[in-house]
């Protein structure tokens, strides 16, 4: 495992400073090269761009090592945020995939599943090292090197971020801080290193960021309108606020939210509804995701789009928001319409299983008068320009039209950061900062100023106020990859129910996963790390 370790961290840095020969002119038009130690690699910033270039590549390419579904980010926030959460069905598979809904992996250092993580963001900041290391005797001007090294520094944030989210506990088990945290590789080691405290990881989150944004800042320079694949300082400012939130830290959370969404308005109605697969007014990081570069079959947009591969070739669906969480919010909300709930039916029994299977969800659209009833639905969702949703009539109560492709199997772009978490971030920390006011005044602009919900009002305080950001937020950012990770911060356990018990999850995920089960929502550290790094073993 020693070998194949390193044949994978060397080959992220490889991927970071070489392009594939198919490369888009404007995402990855860079120069091949034999070795990631060739001195010319390094010459030039231009190279350094290509280099960052490279990362964004990483995030977006399949590791096949793994098997062909491991494809960088999107696998991320299908397999390790979406299906262990509470509110993201996947019916017609979720017997086969039980155990990564029900979190039984957790344990075992020698699955894929706990690995590919690990490693996915490790590459990331190997590579990030990388440019950290060797952009400033580069050939260039000084506002080009510190921008570069910023824009490495934030992605070496964001791939630690992640990474604490899955391998370590949260910080209300950390006793402070002090329980095991990361690895800290900050330079070109692959080799023997103690794991870092996770208040020590978390720090060196921060300092990643507050350098990144000095550089950002005193470079002069701004990211390339349109490439939001490539971090600014923006996206710093985002992960400082999610490394601070998840710490509890809400002060920081909250300043730099605010920092964050700057100039990235929220989106209108009309934006909020075109697919989700190309950005918008307030995407502040996210995926390149032209037909130009895509991974065909493993794309998330192959599963999870009402227009993707799989609701065209096979009876999946494309995934469900959570019946009970869908209910709770108001039918004239603009998100809403973009589920295929009951309120939209003149007439339907969901507790009737001639109408809605009550094992996957799938409505019955042999009866003519349902039938009727969902394709108008389907018709008035529709995208002007994309191929129509569900085309082989397969329909789930609940079902999504939220994500979508702009081509086949699942080209898409997707959001990794969008300004309307940065809203949702000042209206948890002002929450537990005591400012009920402000945690009101932050729901108001997201639901009522926003237009999503334009009679949206809030007065609600204590419990009830929390409860209300946390419904918003999953409804939100639905899909986007936050909810099972939202769940073990916020200390919550998942409880999915059937359809006979007022929800709609199959029987076999639908269970409660306390807190403290699963090793405490947290994966173990991996194989390919302690049989390669002699100074961690699987478990603190």
């Amino acid at each position: 495992m020693r070998r194949i370790f390193k044949h994978l961290y060397i080959g992220a840095l490889l991927l970071g400073t070489t392009a594939l020969a198919s490369c888009a002119s404007d995402y990855l038009d860079t120069t091949p090269t034999q070795s990631v130690n060739e001195d010319h690699v390094w010459t030039t910033t231009e190279m350094g761009q290509k280099a960052l270039n490279g990362i964004a590549k990483i995030m977006v390419t399949q590791h096949a090592f793994y098997g062909q579904a491991f494809a960088g980010e999107n696998v991320i926030m299908r397999l390790y945020e979406n299906l262990p959460s509470q509110n993201y069905n996947y019916n017609y598979y979720a017997s086969g995939w039980a155990p990564i809904h029900n979190q039984t992996f957790h344990y075992r250092a020698d699955s894929k599943y706990d690995a590919y993580g690990w490693n996915y963001y490790y590459q990331i900041i190997g590579s990030a090292n990388q440019i950290i290391a060797k952009i400033d005797k580069a050939q260039g001007t000084d506002a080009e090197k510190k921008f570069i090294k910023a824009a490495a520094l934030t992605f070496r944030a964001y791939a630690y971020e992640k990474l604490i989210r899955y391998y370590c506990y949260r910080w209300q088990d950390s006793n402070n801080g002090a329980s095991r945290g990361l690895p800290l590789r900050l330079g070109e080691e692959t080799d023997n290193l103690a794991a870092s405290t996770l208040a020590e990881t978390y720090a060196q989150v921060y300092t990643d960021c507050q350098e990144a944004i000095t550089l950002f800042t005193s470079s002069g320079l701004k990211r390339e309108s349109g490439k939001v694949w490539m971090p600014n300082i923006n996206v710093a400012h985002a992960v400082y606020a999610r490394a601070a939130l998840a710490k509890q830290d809400y002060a920081t959370a909250l300043a730099q939210a605010k920092l964050a969404r700057s100039n990235y308005a929220l989106m209108s109605n009309a934006a909020y509804a075109s697919g989700f697969c190309k950005p918008t007014s307030e995407w502040i990081f996210g995926s390149y995701g032209a037909s130009s570069e895509q991974l065909w079959y493993w794309a998330y947009g192959v599963q999870g789009a009402c227009n993707g591969n799989h609701t065209t070739e096979n009876p999946t669906g494309a995934g469900t928001i959570g019946h009970e969480l869908i209910k709770r919010i108001p039918n004239n909300d603009a998100r809403k319409q973009l589920f295929i709930t009951e309120d939209k039916f003149t007439t339907i029994d969901i507790t009737d299983a001639e109408q809605v299977d009550q094992t996957f969800g799938i409505i019955n659209t042999d009866t003519a008068f349902l039938a009727t009833q969902v394709d108008s639905i389907l018709k008035v969702h529709s995208v002007e320009g994309l191929s129509k949703p569900y085309p082989n009539g397969i329909v789930y109560l609940d079902g999504h039209l939220k994500f979508w492709v702009i081509d086949q199997p699942g080209v898409s772009y997707l959001p990794f950061i969008r300004s309307s978490e940065m809203v949702l971030i000042e209206a948890e920390a002002n929450y537990f900062l005591g400012n009920t006011a402000d945690a009101q005044a932050a729901l108001v602009t997201l639901n009522a100023t926003s237009g999503r919900n334009a009679a949206y009002t809030c007065t609600k305080m204590g419990d009830d106020l929390l409860n209300e950001i946390k419904d918003y937020r999953e409804l939100e950012l639905w899909g986007e990859g936050f909810a099972w990770s939202d769940y073990k911060r916020w200390n919550q356990p998942v409880v999915r129910h059937s359809f006979a018990e007022g929800g709609n999850a199959h029987i076999s995920v639908a269970i409660t996963v306390p807190v403290e089960a699963a090793n405490k929502w947290t994966w173990v550290y991996p194989n390919s790390e302690t049989e390669h790094n002699k100074s961690v073993t699987m478990t603190e």
